[in-house]
């Protein structure tokens, strides 16, 4: 589902608490910098703020003479908006006048083509609401999904507009890596940081929306790093398996299990045009896995078993920790090898194979 159509949000109340308390107190900042891993709600509570600015007033405009009136009221305890009123309809259906999102996948108005980043030109056409006056005499809202897709030109003209902000406009930036954006947009927005939703909560929420039961859920939980989003691809995309199957092929190690490696990749080929693309997240696993290991290293096991026995292979593989430098040059070169397997067009089953193999040089360098 699409975050302009979600109207269900949770575990993020501090933020929204947050943002209602500088909207009723007519001390709005122009721009709001939403961030948090993947998956966990950043545009759809960006889309639910964006639904409460268009359906709401700002104190500040709404009554002028505040400055020597009592504050107003902060009686307002959720962002939530009525789905059925037409603002909401407009956004669903991406007509609402004084409403622009700037993503990935749009057409570039310069070619006609769509664009994996963010560029200039997308940008220029959006910002062209706030040289008109909003259609509902309030404000107008623009939603940038993520900003770490901006490319460097569009950057820079989103920095130049957050220079100079214009009245009555708010500008809704999420981000999974805010430390990729240019520092001087980062200084020019109020932060909101959301949090991994708690294990229990992402169960809850699978079998909710996912249908799907109680047991698998628990496990597919603890593969989310609390992001709702990933586990509902894991779910769909059936994750466990996959999971699985990485640990049967390194169950052996420092020996990889040869039969095991191919029928992963084999796998992941064999479902290469089918509704689900697992290979990227099969790429994920793999690079969590690493993760994991490394982070095991550093800090010894902070998180629970999804399938008996992971530890154990952990430490082994660890050893008396001198491999940990190793281990992170492993995760980086085998994490990058995934990243643009599709981008250059790679074999993929070759590319899992290769991934693995890097692996087991390092468990044989650890265990000599």
């Amino acid at each position: 589902m699409h975050p302009r159509e979600n109207y269900d949000l949770t575990s993020h109340e501090a933020a929204e608490n947050a943002f209602i308390e500088a909207w009723t107190s007519g001390r709005t900042a122009h721009a709001w910098l939403i961030t948090g891993p993947e998956g966990i709600g950043k545009a759809t509570l960006a889309y639910r703020i964006a639904r409460f600015v268009l359906t709401n007033d700002n104190p500040v405009h709404e009554h002028p003479t505040l400055l020597f009136d009592d504050e107003p009221s902060t009686n307002q305890a959720s962002l939530l908006i009525d789905r059925n009123l037409p603002v909401c309809q407009q956004i669903e259906r991406g007509s609402n006048p004084d409403f622009r999102v700037l993503e990935p996948g749009m057409l570039n108005p310069s070619t006609g083509q769509p664009t994996q980043q963010i560029v200039v030109a997308q940008v220029r056409a959006a910002l062209e609401v706030t040289t008109m006056t909003a259609a509902a005499g309030g404000w107008r809202v623009i939603i940038i999904d993520p900003a770490d897709s901006l490319n460097v030109n569009a950057a820079n003209a989103i920095l130049k507009t957050l220079e100079e902000p214009p009245a009555q406009t708010l500008f809704l930036l999420v981000s999974h890596a805010p430390g990729r954006l240019l520092p001087t947009i980062r200084s020019r927005c109020r932060r909101l940081d959301l949090k991994p939703l708690p294990e229990d909560q992402v169960q809850e929420l699978l079998g909710r929306f996912g249908g799907v039961n109680d047991e698998r859920a628990s496990e597919i939980a603890k593969l989310s790093g609390g992001s709702i989003g990933k586990a509902i691809e894991l779910a769909n995309g059936n994750g466990m398996a996959l999971y699985e199957a990485i640990h049967r092929a390194a169950s052996g190690l420092p020996l990889i299990d040869v039969t095991s490696l191919h029928a992963l990749g084999d796998l992941v080929v064999k479902r290469k045009n089918s509704d689900t693309d697992t290979f990227p997240i099969l790429a994920t696993m793999i690079s969590d896995w690493l993760a994991a290991l490394v982070l095991a290293g550093a800090r010894g096991h902070t998180t629970p078993e999804v399938i008996p026995g992971e530890h154990a292979l952990q430490d082994r593989l660890l050893g008396d920790g001198t491999s940990l430098d190793h281990w992170i040059e492993v995760w980086e070169k085998v994490t990058a090898l995934l990243a643009q397997t599709d981008h250059i067009n790679l074999d993929r089953k070759q590319v899992i194979i290769e991934s693995f193999s890097l692996i087991e040089a390092a468990a044989s360098s650890s265990a000599s």
